[in-house]
C-alpha cells in the first residue's frame, strides 16, 4: 500500500492531478477483465449447462480490455496523427485549407508505458502464463509504479510482477547500490545530455546556417543526447526501484556497440522490442491471414524465399507500430520504424553477398577491424534515422540530409567552428571528458558489473570513486535556461 500511495501521490504532483484518473481507469478496466475471465473459468460447468461457452466469455473480456485501452491511447496520442495525415494528403491534392481541425488533448504521463504493461498482463492471464491478481490495488500498483511512469521500462508480469507484492526488508546493500545507479544516471542526464542539447538545438534550430559537417556533428550529438537522457532516466528509475528492493528489467545494454541493426534493437529500448515481438509480431505470424499468405508464397517462390517474405511482411507492420509508438508523426514512423525495417530487410538480402565477398578476399569476419567497421556502419545508419527523429518534419529531415551530403566543409572541425555551437571551450572540454568517462565505463560494462567491481574494493577507494562522481555531477551538471529536472525526452512517448 505504501508503494501504491507513493505512485498515486507522484502522479498527482507531476502535473495536472486529475490525469491520474486515466491510469486508474486503465487498471480498473484490466482488473475487471481479469475478474470476468476468472468467473468464467470458475463457473465453466454451469455456463456449459446453459449452452454458453466460457472461452467465448473470456475472449470477449480480453478483447474488451485491449480495445478500451488502445482506444484511449489512440484518442489521446494518435488521433491528430490521422488528422494531420488526411490534411497532408488534401494539401498535396490542391486543398490549401485543412479539412479537419486538430484536437488539443492533455495526455497523461506514461500512458504508452502503463497501457502496454497492463495489456500484456491481461493477455498473459488469458493464456495462463501469468497468475491473475484478485486485488484491484495490486493491479493498480503494477500498472502505475511511479519509477516507470516517465520513461518506462515496459513491464511483463511473469518476470517482474510478483516482487511488487512480496515483503522487502531494509537492505543497506540494495539502498546503496540503488543510489549509486541513480548517481550514474544523473551524471548521464545532467553532465552529458544537457550539454549535447545545446549543440543539437543550435544546429537543428537553424540548419540552413549550419550545413554539411555541422549537420553530422549535430546528429551525432543528438544520438548521445538521446542515449544519455533515456538511459540515464532508466538508471534513475531502476535505482529508485532497487532502493525498495524491486528489480526492474534492463532497457539498455550499450546499443552503440552493436554490429548490426537487429543487435541494436536488442540493446536499445529492450522492453519495447520484447513487448512488440511477443504481443504483435508473433501473433501476427500465427494469424490465419499470415498462415495463408505464407503457404501461398512458399508455393510460388519456394520454401525459403516464401517464408522470408512472409516474415518481412509481418516485420513491416511491427516496425510501423514501433514508429507510431514513438509519436504521432510520420518522422517517427520513418526514423524509428520503417527505416529500420528497410535496414534489416536489406541486410538479410545482402548477407550472402557479404559472406561471399569476405571469403573471396580472405578476410577474417571476426577480425577486430571488421567488427569495428560493423559498429561504425551501424552507428551511421542509426544516425540517419535520428535525423528524422529530431528534425521538425519529414521535409526538414530530407532537406538536412541533402545539405549534409552535398556540402563539404570538414574544416569546421579544426577551425574553431565547434565552439560556436552553444558551448565555450570550458563547457566543450567538460563534455568531451565526460564522454570519455562514459565510453570507458561502457567498455568495462561489456565485461561485467562495474558497481560490483567497485563494491569489491576497500572502503576508501569506494568512497573516493563515488564521492568524486557525486561532486562532479553537483559542480559540472548543467542547469541552464529552460532546464527541468523532471523532464526526459522519452516521457513524451
Amino acid at each position: 500500500m505504501v508503494l501504491l500511495a507513493a505512485s498515486i501521490a507522484y502522479y498527482l504532483f507531476s502535473g495536472q492531478g486529475f490525469l491520474v484518473l486515466y491510469p486508474l481507469l486503465a487498471a480498473g478496466i484490466s482488473f475487471g477483465g481479469i475478474k470476468i475471465m476468472l468467473k468464467a473459468k470458475e463457473q465453466e460447468a454451469a455456463l456449459l449447462s446453459k449452452g454458453r461457452q466460457p472461452d467465448h466469455i473470456r475472449r470477449a473480456a480480453l478483447l474488451l480490455v485491449i480495445i478500451i485501452n488502445v482506444a484511449v491511447l489512440f484518442l489521446l496520442k494518435y488521433v491528430n496523427f490521422c488528422i494531420n495525415t488526411v490534411n497532408g494528403i488534401a494539401y498535396l491534392s490542391g486543398h490549401n485549407d485543412a479539412l479537419l481541425p486538430g484536437l488539443n488533448w492533455l495526455v497523461p504521463l506514461g500512458i504508452s508505458y502503463y497501457s502496454l504493461s497492463l495489456i500484456g498482463y491481461v493477455v498473459d492471464v488469458y493464456f495462463g502464463i501469468a497468475e491473475p491478481l484478485r486485488n484491484p490495488a495490486k493491479v493498480t500498483l503494477y500498472g502505475m509504479f511511479f519509477p516507470c511512469m516517465l520513461s518506462g521500462p515496459i513491464l511483463r508480469f511473469r518476470e517482474d510482477g510478483e516482487q511488487f507484492f512480496a515483503p522487502h526488508p531494509f537492505s543497506y546493500v540494495q539502498v546503496t547500490r540503488g543510489m549509486q545507479r541513480m548517481l550514474w544516471g544523473f551524471f548521464k542526464v545532467l553532465v552529458i545530455s544537457e550539454r549535447m542539447a545545446l549543440i543539437v538545438n543550435t544546429i537543428y534550430g537553424n540548419y540552413v546556417s549550419y550545413p554539411g559537417m555541422y549537420i553530422w556533428i549535430g546528429t551525432i550529438a543528438f544520438a548521445f543526447q538521446l542515449y544519455t537522457n533515456f538511459s540515464g532516466g532508466m538508471d534513475i528509475a531502476l535505482g529508485v526501484a532497487q532502493t525498495f528492493g524491486i528489480k526492474l528489467p534492463e532497457n539498455f545494454e550499450r546499443p552503440f556497440f552493436s554490429k548490426n541493426i537487429s543487435e541494436y534493437w536488442r540493446r536499445w529500448h529492450i522492453t519495447l522490442g520484447v513487448w512488440m515481438k511477443e504481443y504483435i509480431f508473433y501473433p501476427l505470424l500465427r494469424s490465419a491471414f499470415f498462415t495463408k499468405l505464407g503457404k501461398a508464397l512458399r508455393t510460388r517462390l519456394g520454401k525459403k524465399r516464401g517464408k522470408q517474405l512472409t516474415t518481412f511482411s509481418g516485420m513491416f507492420i511491427l516496425w510501423f507500430m514501433v514508429g507510431v509508438w514513438h509519436g504521432g508523426d510520420w518522422k517517427y514512423v520513418i526514423g524509428s520504424g520503417l527505416l529500420h525495417w528497410f535496414y534489416i530487410v536489406m541486410g538479410e538480402f545482402l548477407e550472402p553477398w557479404y559472406q561471399k565477398g569476405m571469403k573471396r578476399l580472405h578476410i577474417n569476419p571476426e577480425a577486430w577491424w571488421v567488427n569495428g567497421f560493423r559498429v561504425l556502419r551501424t552507428f551511421f545508419l542509426v544516425n540517419i534515422g535520428f535525423v528524422f527523429f529530431r528534425a521538425a518534419s519529414v521535409r526538414d529531415a530530407l532537406a538536412m540530409l541533402k545539405e549534409a551530403i552535398t556540402v563539404w566543409n570538414p574544416a569546421v572541425i579544426l577551425n574553431g567552428g565547434l565552439l560556436g555551437l552553444g558551448l565555450d571551450w570550458i563547457e566543450f572540454t567538460v563534455a568531451v571528458v565526460s564522454m570519455m568517462v562514459l565510453f570507458a565505463v561502457s567498455l568495462l560494462q561489456e565485461k561485467g558489473s562495474v558497481r560490483e567491481y567497485i563494491g569489491g574494493k576497500c572502503l576508501p577507494i569506494r568512497w573516493i570513486i563515488w564521492y568524486s562522481l557525486l561532486f562532479y555531477v553537483i559542480l559540472l551538471g548543467y542547469y541552464g535556461p529552460g532546464f527541468s529536472a523532471a523532464e526526459f525526452i522519452y516521457q513524451g512517448f
